[in-house]
Order: structure tokens, then sequence, then C-alpha cells
């Protein structure tokens, strides 16, 4: 995150007044899962608070406890030093608490002072009432440097832009305090950078801002407070200044992580995967990757960056087979093997690639499948799994318990079904599968979605050691630290296209920042050096 950010920020405000928000003893079970025990927090007015914890630590019930989702099965929440009782997010909204979810509630069609204004017309006269809130949209926008066109249409915005509209929705409804779960996740970094730019103002305004995100860089960078999660518990609360990514990590944890990937210079051979000039249609005759040509070599790992949605989803599931080709060709070893004439994912399996799909519960794996159907599944015709015509479900049983113990899936128990394993052991299971395939090229997407801190150390470990077994790597992902910490070369995509290739050691959040965006490679460079 760029410098520019910290200036944002300065310490949070505290004294007499009550807390902008306090809990106390909130306590919420679905069945056997105890998701918050007895949870106390307090949210100083005017600050700008961190909520971080593991997948499942129970950042989000907390949260959707206090927007009216769900209700507590005791505790109680103050606002503003009052009792109050939520019970759904109109009486959030009543007692000024607004929420910008992870994924956008917009209506696409409609334009920004529609959605602004949706469901708080403003009375009989819809005339008096859009014209009352276009004047008010515009000194919300002036306040909080919100700048945007209040007749754009919301489908044509950027992802950046969109998340403008949502904090916009929030202030028109006067929130005094704001929550945001994951803000960044889709955000190019010069995107993350003016939010947050934007969150300094409203602190500076004298809202309250809750943050819940797994970067711990942005929460540096971004808070006052921080309080941190563990299995359904709040175990611990600092002053930002006051503690380290490193403390945090532990804390989440429960034991010492190592942020930082140690990794040795990658020694490339030959040449495993070619693309040449390849394009790729939605099933709607959209075409999503235009023209694509790159080279993945043996014993290195290329990342392609870019921004959810610019068609690196229908790259790798093209490469997968998953997906058909429209135009150009795809060369495996030497041969030609280009999905939809004739090849698909059975046949590339056979002839060495590994694919790891960005949604594992899509098209990873079968939630309602036992870990054993799970850790077999494109592969239950192999020889080693069978016994005579049947499958032989001892072998399968005794594969799969070795696949867990290679890749610490807990608890190690092939017939528990595959829905019952935390989001970082179905993420394991599913490379183990892969993985342990000893393929020529693995195909990864999204390797640490959900994942807990970790969790991601492991996986991290395993995907390097792929590569320095001599494996050929593609690797996607929209963590933009993910790409630069695993990756060897950098291939940024905009629009479908494959806009610039950046060496990894030569490569910076700036100017991959700008190439996201759409900015050509050496026009960025110059940009990042202002």
């Amino acid at each position: 995150m760029s410098d520019t950010i910290h200036s944002a920020y300065g310490t949070g405000k505290t004294g007499t007044v009550p807390p902008a928000i306090e809990l106390r003893g909130i306590d919420k079970r679905f069945g056997a899962v105890h998701a918050n025990n007895s949870i106390d927090l307090k949210v100083e007015k005017g600050t700008i608070h961190g909520i971080v914890g593991e997948n499942g630590a129970g950042k989000s019930t907390l949260m959707s406890i206090l927007y009216g989702f769900y209700q507590a099965d005791s505790g109680t929440i103050h606002v503003d030093g009052k009792l109050c009782n939520i019970n759904g997010s109109e009486d959030a909204i009543a007692v000024g608490i607004g929420m910008v979810h992870q994924h956008f509630m917009l209506v696409e069609p409609f334009s920004v002072l529609e959605n602004v204004i949706l469901g708080v017309e403003g009375g009989a006269v819809l005339r008096e009432g859009v014209d009352k809130a276009r004047e008010e949209l515009r000194r919300l926008e002036h306040e909080y440097s919100l700048d945007i066109d209040p007749d754009a249409i919301v489908g044509d915005l950027s992802v950046g832009l969109q998340q403008r509209v949502e904090i916009l929705k929030a202030l028109y409804r006067g929130a005094e305090i704001l929550i945001l779960d994951e803000p960044t996740g889709v955000l190019t970094p010069q995107e993350a950078d003016h939010l947050f730019r934007i969150l300094g103002t409203l602190k500076q305004q004298g809202k309250t801002v809750v943050l819940i995100t797994h970067k711990l860089r942005e929460i540096m960078a971004a808070t006052d407070n921080v309080s941190v999660m563990r299995q359904g518990e709040m175990v611990a609360h600092r002053h930002t200044a006051q503690t380290s990514p490193e403390e945090l990590s532990e804390l989440m944890v429960g034991r010492k992580v190592l942020l930082r990937l140690e990794k040795g210079v990658s020694n490339p051979q030959g040449t495993v995967l070619q693309v040449d000039n390849l394009c790729v249609d939605t099933s709607t005759g959209v075409r999503k990757v235009k023209n694509a040509s790159f080279t993945v070599r043996a014993g290195e790992i290329v990342g392609i960056a870019g921004v959810s949605g610019n068609g690196q989803s229908e790259l790798l599931e093209a490469l997968g087979g998953i997906r058909a080709v429209a135009e150009g060709h795809v060369i495996l070893n030497g041969q030609d093997v280009t999905p939809g004439r004739g090849v698909g994912p059975a046949e590339l399996r056979q002839r060495g690639v590994a694919h790891v799909p960005e949604d594992r519960h899509r098209m990873a794996m079968v939630t309602n499948f036992s870990a054993e159907e799970a850790a077999i599944l494109g592969y239950q015709d192999d020889k080693a799994y069978q016994n005579g015509l049947l499958l032989d479900w001892g072998k399968v049983a005794d594969a799969t318990r070795n696949m867990m113990e290679e890749f610490d899936v807990r608890p190690v128990d092939p017939h528990l079904k595959a829905a019952n394993f935390s989001g970082g052991n179905q993420q394991k299971l599913v490379l183990a599968r892969e993985m342990m395939r000893d393929p020529d090229l693995l195909l990864v997407g999204q390797p640490t979605r959900g994942v807990d801190i970790g969790a991601i150390e492991f996986i991290h470990k395993r995907i390097v050691a792929m590569r320095d077994a001599g494996k050929a790597v593609l690797l996607v992902s929209v963590e933009l630290d993910e790409i630069m910490s695993l990756s060897d070369r950098i291939l940024v995509m905009c629009d479908g296209f494959i806009v610039g290739e950046v060496n990894a050691a030569d490569a910076n959040e700036r100017v991959l920042g700008l190439m996201m965006a759409g900015v050509d490679p050496k026009q960025a460079e110059s940009e990042a050096d202002k």
C-alpha cells in the first residue's frame, strides 16, 4: 500500500464520550458450532477499528449480529452508550449503522442515483424525492471525496466506483458507523489507496469505521485499533501503533507464522506450455480472452495478475479443458492439445496437466461427497484405485489418508463428508489430489481464497516445492501480494488482453496496479517513478 495512506490517519479519538459501539457478552450458536463465545468489543467514536481472524473465527457472524442479519442468543448491543435492540437491518440503519458488503448489493441497470435512493425514495411524489436526493448526493460526494456521476449506469462503472456507490448509499441513509467487509478484495492497488483516503476523510468528519480484512498490511496502515478473534472468541485488543503483523498473525493462529515466503532463485528449463493467440468466449458469445500468447517453462512459476473479471478465470478454465477455445492454440510439451477440438479435462489430466480451479465448491469438489470421493474426483479410473472393474474403497481410503497426512488435512478422516471440513482443509485436499499426481503442469487459481493464514503459509511452500521439483506452474490470483511473492514472471491482464510482462524481481505494486487498470507498461513505469 502506498505511503500516502499513512498520512490520512492520526491517533484515534478517545476520552469520556461513550464508544460508538459496545458489544457485551455476545453469544451465538449454530447447532453444535459456537460461532461467538461471550464477545466483548468497544469501538471508539471517530476511529477506524480493524477486526481480524482466521476464516471461521466468527468475525462475519459478529458483524451480522451488529447489522441485524442474525440475533444473538445472549448479550447486548450499545450504540453511543444506549442499549439497542437490533432485530433487522432496518433497526441497524435507524441507529446509524451502515454496511458495505464484500459482494455489492446494487442493481446494475439502474443509475447511481436510483441505487442510492432505492427503498427510501422520499414519498408519494417521486420527482420531488429524486430532486432532493440529487442535491443531497452532491453534498455527500463533495464532503467525502466520493466523486461520481449520479446519472451513470452502475453496470458500466468499475468495481472501485461501484464500491463508492455502496458507501454513498450508507451515508445517504444517515450512517454514522460504517462496516466494511473485505473491501479491497476486488480493487487495484490504486483503487484501494483511494478507498482508504475516503475512509480517512470519513474519520476526519467524525464517522466511525469498522474494517474486516485478512490483509494485515491494510490493518497496520489504515486502523487506529484492532481486535483479534480466534475460534469464536475475542482473544486480544491492540492499539495498531503498538502491535505488528507478526504479533497479529500469531494471535490469529495461536502459533508463530512465517509471513514472508522464502524461496530460492528459479532454474527454468524447457517450455512445457505454449499459448498462441488464444481467444475464449463465454456461452453468450462475449469474448473474455483476446489473443493471449505466452509460455510457461519447467521449473518456474508464472503469475497472472489482474482485477477479477478481466479474463483470468476464463483463461484458466480453457487451459484446464473446462471451456472451449474459440481461436488460437495450446501446445503442451510440443503437442497441440487445444481444448474444444477433441481435447477435454480427462485427456489433459492423462497428459500431465493438474488443475486447481478458482472455485473449489463449484468446480473442484462435491461437498456432499466424502473426503475419499473428493480425493479421487477426476482420477477415479486410475488403476491404483481399481479391483477388477470396481473401485477398491480400501485402496481409495488408504490413498486419501496418505494425501491428508502429506498435506496436513485435518481431521484425518477419509469417510468424513467434505462439507464438514473447513475451507482451508477443503483447499488442501484439492491441492493434494492434484499435486500428488506428479504433473508436468500445475494450473492453480486463487490457491488461498477463503483460507486461514496458517494454511496460506503451507500452501505457498507446496507450490514453490512443485517449482523446485522442475514442474511448470501457472498461477492466477487477485491477491497482488501472493502473485508478487510466488511468481518468477508476472503477466498482467486487463479487459481480456495480456497487456504486459514483468520479471517478478523487478515488480512493484504501483506499476502492476497501473497495468491492471490498462495503462501501457512503459507509461506505467514512467508514472510510478513520479
